[in-house]
């Protein structure tokens, strides 16, 4: 069994690190953006669970979508993925994830926003755009939406291009991708953050907590 399971998990790549920073939010708050770890994939799970049967602004979709690709992490099913998380006092406010195809390269994964509207979602698509094309030194990111939201945050925001050429793993629209070029005209207007992080507020994000189920329904519905 330890030999089939070792032809059956990917090789593995030890991926740029991606430094955390702060965000400061129009509420006052500061968000802490840093990389999850495999191990913290249980708390991940489970903090998604309840938004698979949420239909507002496709949230199900998504959350599936999402709950698969950090379960084929956690499992080692999946080549070359990471996954940024938003943390306001230790609380996880938003995620999103991707995975390298190649060096040259990058595949936009999702943004799942559990806390609406402070642009949570916004800074943390941008911190993962950052990620691609800073840190991973990457020439193409390949990004679909799967909700009118998200086409408006990511392919009219940054001026995606579109290409009918290719085609993205999620499936559904056309391929929109972002470049280098396109990432530093829009870097000053959409790419916010500070490092580095002090010690003190980096302390506040080592463990991560979920809200109640209730609550967290309640932060993505708008419903009391």
């Amino acid at each position: 069994m330890a030999d089939l399971e070792s032809m059956l998990r990917p090789p593995e790549r030890r991926l740029p690190a991606y430094p955390p920073k702060s965000i400061f939010l129009a509420t006052g708050e500061r968000m802490v953006v840093r990389p999850a770890l495999r191990e913290e994939m249980p708390i991940l799970l489970q903090a998604i669970a309840p938004l698979l049967n949420v239909e507002r602004d496709f949230y199900d979709i998504v959350a599936a979508r999402t709950f698969a690709e950090l379960l084929g992490w956690k499992r080692y099913r999946v080549r070359d993925e990471y996954c940024l998380v938003g943390l306001i006092d230790g609380q996880l406010v938003g995620l999103v994830n991707g995975r390298t195809m190649s060096s040259k390269v990058g595949i936009s994964y999702h943004t799942l926003a559990l806390r609406r509207g402070v642009r949570v979602g916004a800074h943390l698509f941008a911190s993962k755009m950052e990620y691609h094309i800073e840190y991973l030194k990457q020439k193409y990111v390949y990004i679909t939406a799967e909700s009118p939201i998200g086409f408006r945050r990511w392919m009219l925001e940054y001026d995606l291009i579109q290409r009918s050429d290719i085609s993205h793993e999620l499936g559904g629209v056309e391929v929109w991708t972002l470049t280098p070029e396109l990432y530093f005209a829009a870097k000053q207007r959409l790419v916010v953050g500070e490092r580095p992080v002090s010690e003190e507020l980096i302390k506040t994000a080592e463990t991560i907590k979920i809200p109640e189920e209730a609550q967290l329904v309640r932060q993505v519905t708008g419903k009391a």
